[in-house]
């Protein structure tokens, strides 16, 4: 859920909410924070604490992979699982940073929507990055539209990072989704991208975490900004007048990941494999109306929340799926030169 977002690394060891270290008994769960996590709690945390009598100890962070590194090498917060987007677990794994996964244990893989098992990683939902407006009067609909400021004044919220917003800026520049990820990787692709964002620069309000684009947006301080799906939905079931386009959108999953060396391995899989089952899925859909990764999990949501979800037919096929091996090729370098253009050099 994204996120989907970058710190200095060096203070992460102080900035997560909740902060404590492991003890016996207990499992330090990792994730994106907000009312992603509040969601987490009710639907995984309680139940699972409940019927294993294993505390869980929850904490947050922006996703920066090397946070992930220094937990791992210096246990300083005692890290047992981390949620990770998709570029990052695969990463990960291949580093070293995560225990292969016993798939024995968590279920059939047939039982789960692809992308969702991997060797270091469950993917616990699908959700994707929207555009979001206020749902009154002519509003952009487009990523065209996004980036026209005559017709729409006004600031833009884009998360900050180069994920994400590169393919945005290309599709922005005229560019097929289907085009965005061959034209991407190379130099001129690239180049482009960065061109289009310098375009919007002056009007970019950026944003870290996952509930500034709806207060945002609320507040009238932006008129268009990028989202996660779940946070519209949960703005607008609490009154918000926000609406979701789909149209063009990125949607990813996020996953579970072992922090390697854990000393509660045995405990984190019970976790996982809890977290899995189609009612608990189904739980945290219907709170945060990300896609469930169980098959069997997406007839047990609410019908009327069925349309919100990021796997619902309709907003699937109006989206385009994030190139996962891309960002695990090119991502510290894309992040490198958007940090060094964002700064100026």
């Amino acid at each position: 859920m994204r996120s989907r977002l970058t710190r200095q690394a060096l203070t992460a060891a102080l900035v997560f909410s909740g902060l404590q270290l492991a003890s016996a008994g207990s499992l330090t769960i990792v994730s994106f924070g907000g009312a992603n996590q509040e969601a987490q709690a009710k639907a995984f945390y309680t139940p699972f604490q409940s019927a294993s009598g294993t505390q869980v100890i929850p904490a947050d962070y922006n996703g920066d992979i090397a946070q992930v590194k220094q937990a791992k090498d210096t246990h300083v917060p005692a890290w047992d699982i981390v949620e990770v987007e998709s570029p990052e677990l695969l990463r990960g794994c291949e580093e070293g940073l995560y225990e292969k996964l016993s798939w024995s244990r968590l279920g059939n893989a047939s039982s789960f929507v692809p992308g969702a098992v991997s060797h270091c990683g469950a993917g616990i939902f699908v959700w994707s990055t929207v555009m979001a407006v206020k749902n009154q009067g002519v509003q952009p609909s487009s990523w065209s539209e996004f980036w026209d400021v005559s017709k729409f004044p006004g600031k833009r919220g884009l998360r900050k990072g180069a994920k994400y917003n590169l393919e945005f800026a290309l599709m922005a520049d005229g560019v097929k989704p289907t085009d965005v990820y061959r034209l991407l990787p190379t130099p001129e692709g690239q180049n482009r991208a960065f061109k289009k964002l310098q375009q919007l620069r002056p009007y970019i309000q950026w944003w870290e975490a996952g509930d500034q684009p709806q207060q945002w947006l609320q507040s009238g301080q932006v008129v268009a900004s990028t989202a996660y799906n779940g946070r519209v939905s949960l703005a607008r079931r609490k009154g918000s007048p926000l609406k979701t386009v789909w149209r063009d959108s990125i949607y990813d999953f996020d996953s579970w990941a072992i922090i390697k060396g854990s000393p509660n391995k045995d405990a984190a899989l019970k976790f996982i494999e809890a977290s899995l089952k189609p009612g608990r899925q189904a739980a945290f859909a219907e709170m945060m109306t990300y896609g469930p990764t169980q098959y069997d999990a997406v007839s047990l949501v609410n019908k009327k929340i069925q349309g919100d979800l990021p796997t619902s037919p309709e907003n699937m096929v109006q989206g385009i799926p994030l190139d996962v091996v891309f960002w695990a090729l090119y991502g510290d370098k894309l992040e490198k030169r958007f940090s060094s253009w964002l700064a100026g050099k």
